[in-house]
């Protein structure tokens, strides 16, 4: 599914990114060096929920995929514009549906 989704991405010229992700509760209180040291290890973002996602595919025996847009900067506090956000979102659900309606 990764493999469809980054193709799919990259036919739509959708900006994409593909690698390890942090996956914390509070990483709006992390601090900046422990943001770079997760960024030494690789580790392109912070977000909350594909760890439950992939811990109830692997319950349930079912192939799951993270697909996530960016909204904010934790080094530099940036926030993305309403529209940047809107299209993002917009651009993942289609990469997101397009992979599984190829999936099946």
């Amino acid at each position: 599914m990764l493999s469809k989704a980054h193709q799919l991405a990259q036919e739509k010229q959708v900006n994409v990114f593909v690698g390890n992700i942090y996956n914390s509760d509070e990483f709006y209180r992390e601090t900046l060096d422990r943001l770079h040291k997760f960024m030494d290890f690789g580790v392109l973002a912070v977000e909350m929920e594909s760890a439950a996602l992939y811990t109830l595919a692997a319950k349930y025996g079912v192939r799951a995929l993270s697909i996530l847009t960016v909204g904010s900067h934790l080094l530099n506090n940036e926030r993305s514009s309403h529209q940047d956000s809107e299209k993002s979102f917009h651009d993942m659900v289609e990469v997101a549906l397009h992979t599984i309606l190829a999936d099946e």
